[in-house]
C-alpha cells in the first residue's frame, strides 16, 4: 500500500504519520516513512533549494518542475521498490501538493501541473491519501507555537496563498473522491490519529 499524507501547512500530518508509523511497527508490519520533496539524497538536495527562505525570486513554473523531479527520483529509487517488495510506503506529500500548491495557489493551472507530473510518477499513484483539512488560519497559528518545526519559504507567504492552497485541495478532492479521505484535523490528536488508523486498519483487512 501506498498511502500519502496531504494538508495544507500546520495540519498535523507528519505528527500523525509518525503515530502511524509506531503503530505499524508494533503490530509487525513491513513499512517505510518518508516524505516530500525528499526522502533521498538527491531530492532532499532539491528540497534544500525549493524551500530555501533566501530563494524569493523562485518563478512558479521552476517551483513546480523542481518538485517533479525530486519526485521522480523519489518513486525510482525508494518508493516502487518499497511497494514491489510488498512494504507500505508512508509518504509525507505527494502529487495533490503540487496540484494545490502550484496548479492552484501558483495559478498555473491545476491540469497543468497534472500533466507535468504525469511524466514523473509513470501513473504510480497512491493506494489512498488521507488528506488533514483544516482552516488556514488554524494551521498558521499551530505553526507560530511550534518552536521546533522548521520554518521554510512557503511559511513566508501571506494568508491569501494559504487561502488559496486550502481552496485548491477543495479541487483536488473533488477530483478523487474515491481515493481521497477528509481527516478533520482541528480536532484532538487522539482523535484524529484513532479516524485514521481505523482507515488503514479496513484497507489492511481488505
Amino acid at each position: 500500500m501506498f498511502i500519502t499524507f496531504e494538508g495544507p501547512e500546520g495540519a498535523g500530518k507528519t505528527t500523525i504519520l509518525k503515530m502511524i508509523a509506531k503503530n505499524l511497527e508494533e503490530k509487525q508490519y513491513e513499512y517505510i516513512q518518508t516524505r516530500e520533496p525528499g526522502g533521498i539524497r538527491i531530492s532532499e538536495a532539491i528540497r534544500s533549494v525549493i524551500l530555501d527562505k533566501a530563494h524569493t525570486e523562485m518563478d512558479a513554473r521552476t517551483e513546480a518542475l523542481l518538485y517533479a523531479a525530486s519526485r521522480r527520483q523519489h518513486l525510482i529509487e525508494r518508493v516502487m521498490p518499497a511497494l514491489e517488495n510488498g512494504t507500505i510506503v508512508l509518504c509525507d506529500r505527494f502529487i495533490d501538493s503540487s496540484l494545490a500548491y502550484q496548479g492552484y495557489a501558483r495559478n498555473i493551472g491545476i491540469q497543468e501541473v497534472w500533466d507535468l507530473n504525469q511524466f514523473a510518477i509513470q501513473d504510480c499513484m497512491p493506494t489512498f491519501t488521507l488528506y488533514f483539512d483544516i482552516a488556514p488560519e488554524l494551521g498558521l497559528q499551530r505553526i507560530a507555537a511550534n518552536a521546533n518545526r522548521e520554518v521554510n519559504r512557503l511559511d513566508q507567504e501571506s494568508i491569501s496563498f494559504h487561502k488559496r492552497v486550502y481552496e485548491g485541495y477543495e479541487q483536488v478532492l473533488q477530483m478523487f473522491p474515491n481515493r481521497i479521505y477528509r481527516i478533520d484535523a482541528s480536532k484532538s490528536v487522539e482523535t484524529v490519529f484513532e479516524e485514521c488508523w481505523k482507515i488503514i486498519t479496513t484497507h489492511l483487512n481488505e
